[in-house]
């Protein structure tokens, strides 16, 4: 969780810093991959918080927070651009989301089309990349896209 966050070094506090995110984002529905994954970029500065910002049901709760991350941010030697750079190396883009696995296993299975299972693949293989054509694989699903029951065999 230290990398996630950009800390590189341990100091006592850390492990609950963690918590109150984790806490923060279920209670506000906020999206695990991409609240991560945009806090690279709010690592940079304080101004980049938005994105990261509109996760949040509430974006107080994350205001909070961040304000505590970034007191901690600053006891860190790491330059913002370092730290944005070892955060996006462990924060992926994107993540086999089951509503799209389902998407690519109904493709084959009722089309014998494999198109939509090759494009994941491709995306898959470099998580960490930015992938400007293919950002809608990093979106949540939409309620009505919500997978509820999986298989072993996904």
């Amino acid at each position: 969780m230290r990398r996630k966050l950009g800390l590189f070094t341990e100091q006592e506090g850390d492990a609950a810093l963690s918590e109150d995110l984790l806490k923060a984002m279920a209670e506000n529905e906020a999206d695990f991959t991409l609240t991560f994954r945009h806090l690279c970029d709010a690592a940079l500065e304080a101004g980049n918080d938005d994105p990261v910002r509109e996760f949040f049901t509430d974006p107080a709760s994350f205001d909070g927070w961040a304000e505590r991350w970034r007191r901690r941010l600053a006891d860190e030697p790491q330059s913002p651009a370092e730290r944005r750079s070892a955060m996006r190396a462990t924060n992926p883009a994107f993540i086999p989301r089951n509503h799209r696995v389902e998407a690519v296993i109904q493709a084959a299975v009722q089309r014998e089309d494999f198109g939509p299972f090759e494009e994941l693949l491709t995306v898959l293989a470099r998580p960490y990349d930015d992938q400007p054509t293919m950002e809608h694989y990093a979106e949540p699903p939409q309620p009505h896209q919500r997978v509820t029951q999986t298989f072993c065999g996904t």
